[in-house]
C-alpha cells in the first residue's frame, strides 16, 4: 500500500504528497473549469500517468531482454467531455520507440505496453488508442 496525502491550499489548488519519497505536486484547476491553469489538474496527471506507465513496463520488458529503450517519447493527448458529467473522454497516446520496426520484440513491447496498471485501470467509456512510431 502507498499512501498519497493531499491538502486543499484554497483557490482551487491542492498539493498531494507521496508517502515514500515525500516528494510532492501541486495541481490547479484549468481555466475552462473556473481555476489558474498554473499547474497539472487532476485530469492532467491522469494523462500524465498513461504514458509514463506504458513506458515504464515497456522498460521492465526492455530490461529483462536487454534492450536499450533510452530516448523513447510518448505524447498523450488529453479530451474532456464537452456534455455533463465532466471527464475525461479520450487520451490518445503516441509512443516513439527507438527501436527499428522490423525489431523481433516490437510486438511484446507493445504488449507490455498494453499491459500497464493505468490502461487497465481506466474506465471503458475513455478511448485510449496507442500508436506506437518506431524509428528506422
Amino acid at each position: 500500500m502507498i499512501e498519497i496525502t493531499a491538502r486543499y491550499q484554497g483557490q482551487l489548488r491542492c498539493e498531494a504528497q507521496h508517502g515514500p519519497s515525500h516528494a510532492t505536486i501541486l495541481t490547479d484547476a484549468p481555466v475552462d473549469n473556473h481555476g489558474k491553469g498554473e499547474a497539472f489538474s487532476p485530469t492532467d496527471l491522469v494523462a500524465a500517468a498513461l504514458p509514463t506507465c506504458m513506458m515504464t513496463i515497456m522498460g521492465i520488458y526492455a530490461g529483462r531482454h536487454g534492450i536499450d529503450l533510452t530516448g523513447m517519447t510518448a505524447t498523450t493527448q488529453k479530451s474532456m467531455t464537452t456534455q455533463p458529467p465532466r471527464r475525461i473522454a479520450s487520451l490518445k497516446t503516441i509512443i516513439h520507440v527507438p527501436l527499428p520496426a522490423s525489431h523481433a520484440e516490437c510486438k511484446a513491447l507493445e504488449n507490455a505496453a498494453h499491459s500497464c496498471p493505468v490502461h487497465k485501470s481506466l474506465h471503458p467509456d475513455i478511448e485510449a488508442p496507442i500508436e506506437f512510431v518506431y524509428a528506422g
